[in-house]
């Protein structure tokens, strides 16, 4: 067995290392390489029976490697990075753990790689899962807004994002709904708040509404390929556009 390791970090090198010394029976061979540029100098002239690669190396992401240079060898991510980022993942033919990660994460690593590709139902990774790894591996590092100021006749108050239903969009300014029902004036245009919220929390179902995933009680079929949404807090069903129905239905299975 021949396996090609591509971490820059050389504990976790070392920490690979035992853990396949502990995983595998049989004898093996492995190749190391710290960047892209030595990695794909080693695929380019070997063959392996599965790669362990981290995600971000000395020169770069690994993605970058693996979209210039096209393998169908089986790929075990290993990386630090939040399990969010792995849902972005459209092939079951590839695993991952996440740092730090035990011997037992390790092996039941392994043995989802052996079992597919046993089976063969291993799908190579494509352009266009790198595509979406880029894009999750972004969207992870891009910072959302976790409360907005609220100026009352009082004073000033907190809302936390992750408190709030629902947003409608009144002249120029916006009304948040809480789940407690109460709403909340805030001095900024629909659009803009949008961009500040977490993508796979919030969805903008027409021009004038956002809706808070956590918070969707019910939803029915309406005329025209139209959706009704209940909503915690808010007596008033929302409703999708047309053309935005199709895009809410996908962004709800994510």
């Amino acid at each position: 067995m021949h396996i090609l390791i591509l971490e820059d970090e050389i504990p976790a090198y070392q920490k690979l290392i035992n853990c396949i010394d502990t995983a595998f029976n049989e004898t093996y061979t492995h190749d190391w390489a710290r960047s892209n540029a030595e990695g794909g100098k080693l695929l380019k002239k070997n063959t392996y029976d599965f790669i362990l690669s981290d995600i971000q190396l000395l020169d770069g992401i690994s993605f970058d490697l693996f979209d210039t240079i096209a393998t169908d060898t089986p790929i075990i991510f290993c990386s630090a990075h939040d399990e969010y980022l792995f849902q972005a993942f459209n092939t079951n033919g590839i695993a991952y753990i996440l740092k730090p990660y035990s011997q037992n994460d390790f092996d039941k690593a392994i043995e989802k790689y052996q079992s597919l590709f046993r089976q063969g139902n291993y799908d190579t990774l494509n352009t266009n899962t790198i595509h979406a790894l880029r894009s999750a591996l972004k969207e992870e590092h891009q910072h959302y807004k976790n409360r907005f100021v609220i100026k009352k006749a009082k004073g000033i108050q907190l809302l936390n994002t992750i408190d709030i239903s629902s947003i409608i969009a009144s002249g120029d300014f916006c009304l948040a709904t809480d789940k407690h029902g109460k709403r909340h004036a805030i001095s900024q245009n629909l659009g803009t708040i949008h961009e500040q919220l977490h993508p796979q929390k919030f969805f903008r179902i027409n021009r004038s509404e956002i809706v808070n995933i956590d918070f969707i009680e019910n939803i029915e079929n309406h005329f025209k390929n139209r959706l009704l949404i209940s909503m915690t807090g808010s007596k008033e069903k929302l409703m999708t556009s047309s053309a935005t129905t199709s895009d809410f239905r996908k962004w709800l299975e994510q």
